[in-house]
C-alpha cells in the first residue's frame, strides 16, 4: 500500500467514526470534570479504544496522580511506535474552557486511524494524561519513563488561530512560608517577629530581581496567609509565586535560586524562620521536533489551515507537554476553532461545544493521522 492509499485510508476511517468521535467529545463537554476527577471521561474514552481493539489500561503506576491516566496499546509489539496524547480534564466554573474534550476527540481519532493505516512494523499507543490544568500528569507519566521508546509523541491544541512551533515556558511554582513570633502590637516590653515584614520584604526583593533576571522570567505572587487582626504582630505568613523562565536550565539554575537565597537572608535579618516548598511540580519548557513541525505544517495546508509559523523562541505559557519534549520528539500544533478566541474564557467553553470547533477536531485528527504516517513512512 502507497502512503497516498494509507492517507486516504486514515481519514476514511476518521469519517466512519466521526459522529461517535463527536458523540464521545460532547459527553466530555457536558460533563465536566476537574483533574485526578475524570472518571467519566476515561470511562468511555476506555470503552472507544476497547470498541477499536485496543488493549486498554485504566490507572497507570500506583501514585495516585496517574489514577484517572489511561493508555490504549495496538500492535505494543512492533519495533517502533507513535505516541497520541489526549487530555480530558475541565476547569473550575468554564468547563472545558481550554478545549480538552476537542483534545480527546482528535487524538482518539487519529491513534485509531493510524493503528489500522500504518505499516505492520509501527504500533500505535494513546495516552490519556489526566490534569493537565494542575498537577500535570504527564509530568509523572515522563518521570515514569512511560514516553520511552516511542518515536514521537503527537498533540494538536485548540485555539483562537493556527500556528506551528514556538515553545512553552518552564515553570515550577513555589511557596514561602515565614515564621515570626506573636505579640500585641502595642506592647512596650515586646516587639515580637513580624512574619508579613518578611513575607513584604520578599515581595518587594522579587521585584528588584525581575529586573535582572534572564529575558522571559516571569514571577507573579499573592499573599495567601497574611494575619489575622491588625493589633497582632503576624506570627506566620505565606506567599505563593508562579515562577517561570524560557528554560529549565534559567528556571533551576539562575530565578528559583535567587528568590530562595533572598527568603534566606529576609528570614535572617529579622531573626525569623524560613519554609519553602513547590506546591506544583516542574513544567519543562517545550523542545519542538523539527521534523516533525515541517510535516504539520505541510499537511494543515493542505487541510486548508495554513498555520502562522513561530519562532523558536516565541512562548505562551506552560504545558506538561514539555515534560514529554524532553522523552520523545513532539510537536503541539494549535488548530483554530474559532478566530481571535482566547482560551479560558466562557466563549472558548462555547466554541469547544459548537458545531465548528467539533468539525475542526475532525480535521486535526485526519491531520494527525496524515502527519504521524507520513513522519512513519519516511523514517
Amino acid at each position: 500500500m502507497t502512503l497516498q492509499e494509507r492517507e486516504a485510508r486514515a481519514c476514511a476511517i476518521i469519517d466512519s467514526m466521526a459522529e461517535k468521535l463527536r458523540e464521545v467529545s460532547l459527553y466530555l463537554h457536558h460533563n465536566p470534570e476537574l483533574g485526578l476527577n475524570e472518571h467519566k471521561a476515561v470511562k468511555v474514552i476506555n470503552q472507544f479504544l476497547e470498541a477499536h481493539n485496543f488493549t486498554s489500561q485504566v490507572g497507570l503506576t500506583e501514585l495516585p496522580e496517574l489514577q484517572t491516566a489511561l493508555r490504549g496499546d495496538y500492535n505494543d509489539t512492533a519495533q517502533h511506535k507513535i505516541a497520541f496524547l489526549g487530555e480530558y480534564d475541565a476547569l473550575p466554573e468554564l468547563g472545558h474552557g481550554c478545549g480538552h474534550n476537542l483534545i480527546a476527540m482528535m487524538s482518539l481519532g487519529a491513534a485509531i486511524a493510524f493503528s489500522k493505516s500504518a505499516p505492520e512494523a509501527w504500533g500505535t499507543t494513546f495516552f490519556g494524561c489526566p490534569a493537565e490544568e494542575t498537577i500535570g500528569g504527564k509530568v509523572y507519566m515522563a518521570e515514569d519513563g512511560l514516553f520511552k521508546g516511542y518515536e514521537a509523541a503527537l498533540i494538536i491544541h485548540p485555539g483562537g488561530e493556527n500556528e506551528v512551533g514556538g515553545t512553552s515556558l518552564a515553570t515550577h511554582p513555589l511557596e514561602v512560608t515565614f515564621h515570626g513570633r506573636s505579640c500585641h502590637i502595642a506592647s512596650l516590653t515586646d516587639s515580637g517577629i513580624n512574619a508579613l515584614d518578611c513575607a513584604v520584604d520578599l515581595y518587594q526583593r522579587v521585584k528588584e530581581l525581575k529586573k535582572i533576571f534572564p529575558k522571559g522570567a516571569i514571577v507573579g505572587a499573592i499573599f495567601t496567609e497574611a494575619g489575622t487582626a491588625p493589633n497582632v504582630v503576624t506570627p506566620k505568613a505565606t506567599i505563593r509565586m508562579t515562577v517561570r523562565g524560557r528554560t529549565v536550565n534559567d528556571l533551576e539554575c539562575i530565578i528559583l535560586p535567587a528568590i530562595k537565597e533572598a527568603a534566606q537572608e529576609i528570614a535572617v535579618a529579622y531573626g525569623a524562620q524560613v519554609e519553602m516548598h513547590h506546591y506544583e511540580p516542574l513544567f519543562k519548557d517545550m523542545r519542538q521536533d523539527k521534523r516533525l513541525l515541517g510535516l504539520f505544517k505541510d499537511v494543515m495546508t493542505e487541510f486548508g489551515e495554513t498555520p502562522r509559523i513561530l519562532p523558536d523562541d516565541e512562548a505562551d505559557g506552560s504545558t506538561d507537554v514539555g515534560n514529554v519534549s524532553y522523552e520523545v520528539p513532539t510537536a503541539q500544533p494549535t488548530l483554530q476553532i474559532g478566530l481571535g478566541l482566547e482560551a479560558h474564557t466562557p466563549e472558548f467553553t462555547c466554541a469547544a461545544g459548537s458545531d465548528y470547533g467539533l468539525a475542526q477536531a475532525i480535521k486535526g485528527a485526519k491531520i494527525m493521522a496524515v502527519v504521524a504516517l507520513r513522519y512513519a513512512m519516511c523514517k
